[in-house]
């Protein structure tokens, strides 16, 4: 991804479900005007969900999924559905590409039944009209956004089923703020970002960079600087300033310089309340209090990078829980698109700010742990609860 990219965790997930050889890849290429997906009549050409960014006007930067059959059969294909199924949770529209010549299958119906169920908008495509008349009606599936008749050979309808995407993804309510409704045009904000083994050479990381953005989008200013340099920035300034924003990883240090009367919190937090639910795993953090040797803890990563010596996820989370509650629990480890199905086995989730996942995608693990009755939290959250400072740092999201 480029700077000037729109990161993935921020577009639109539209996915194509349909049974095999429904024409959902076909469509999808009629859709991103390229050869994305590979077509072919034979049942099941699409073995792995392929996606594609891309500018949807007027609704903006979406990723285009196209998913397998989910009719799929014998043990790839049981593989194949399940990928499907997860794409199912991070998508934010659905379309169903329904064969016009045959009509809705059973599989459509049952593909119908879990958009509903997990409330994400469906447009129904119906595919190959060319192989209808010009008349020929088609029966419209009830409880949808919408439906389009269209044709990835003549090119019918493909123009007004990006229309309707368009409008559904747009109707999907006001854009959450990172850090901007907490603001007002003049605030410094200041910024800190340590410089270790652990940071990428030569740039930021994401979170970082987007609450850059959004501060400027508040008409505030963003002055960055490293934990060793923090106490003579803020010494500098003319104010205080609105708002200190930390890698929770320097929590412990950041905490003692900054004044008690200066709003403090992180970039792991301010995530958990854009796409998550904070108050759900503030209350997740009471947890690790709870933890003994026979308990079992997961720590999550929604993004894959390669692990170093000092990781946060798999070496500095366990050891601050060891310090902490002076006992030595087993830990599992995930990343990227894995998360458990199945999350009984865990006494509790910690979860990193999801920066790489859509909002959908990251409320559905807080969710599907909530209805497990799994303790869920945070990393900044954690670490905050951990270093006494929890308080203090959801203090400025009112909590």
């Amino acid at each position: 991804m480029g700077l000037n990219d729109t990161p993935s965790g921020e577009r639109v997930q539209i996915a194509f479900f349909g049974v095999r050889n429904a024409g959902k890849s076909s469509l999808v290429n009629a859709v991103t005007g390229q050869q994305l997906a590979v077509v072919s009549d034979v049942a099941g050409t699409t073995t792995d969900p392929v996606r594609k960014a891309m500018e949807l006007l007027p609704l903006g930067p979406v990723v285009i999924v196209d998913t397998p059959g989910f009719d799929d059969e014998g043990t790839l294909g049981e593989l194949r559905v399940e990928a499907t199924r997860k794409v199912l949770a991070t998508c934010d529209i659905a379309v169903l590409a329904v064969d016009a010549s045959r009509g809705p299958a059973e599989t459509d119906r049952q593909l119908l039944a879990l958009f509903a169920e997990q409330g994400i908008p469906c447009v129904v495509a119906f595919t190959k009209a060319d192989l209808l008349s010009a008349d020929a009606p088609v029966s419209d599936p009830a409880g949808v956004a919408a439906a389009v008749r269209t044709s990835s050979v003549t090119g019918e309808g493909i123009t007004e089923l990006k229309e309707v995407l368009a409008r559904v993804g747009a109707g999907k309510g006001p854009e959450p703020q990172l850090i901007a409704d907490l603001l007002a045009p003049g605030d410094i904000v200041v910024l800190v970002v340590p410089i270790d083994s652990a940071a990428p050479k030569g740039r930021l990381i994401l979170p970082q960079q987007q609450t850059i953005r959004d501060v400027l989008e508040a008409g505030a200013s963003a002055l960055i600087c490293r934990d060793a340099e923090l106490a003579s920035t803020l010494a500098a300034l003319p104010m205080p300033p609105r708002m200190v924003v930390t890698d929770s990883q320097a929590f412990g240090k950041v905490a003692k310089i900054v004044p008690a009367d200066v709003p403090l919190t992180s970039f792991s937090i301010l995530f958990s309340r854009y796409k998550g639910d904070l108050a759900t795993q503030v209350a997740g953090a009471r947890a690790i209090d709870s933890l003994t040797d026979a308990s079992h803890v997961l720590v999550c990563e929604g993004c894959t990078h390669h692990r170093q010596c000092e990781d946060i996820g798999t070496v500095k989370m366990p050891n601050w829980v060891r310090k902490h509650t002076g006992t030595n629990p087993t830990f599992d480890f995930t990343s990227g698109g894995d998360f458990p199905l199945d999350l009984a086995p865990y006494d509790l989730v910690i979860h990193c700010g999801g920066c790489m996942l859509g909002a959908r995608a990251m409320r559905g693990r807080i969710d599907r742990a909530a209805d497990q009755g799994v303790p869920i939290t945070n990393y900044g959250v954690a670490i905050a609860h951990m270093h006494g400072i929890l308080p203090r740092v959801i203090a400025p999201f009112g909590l």
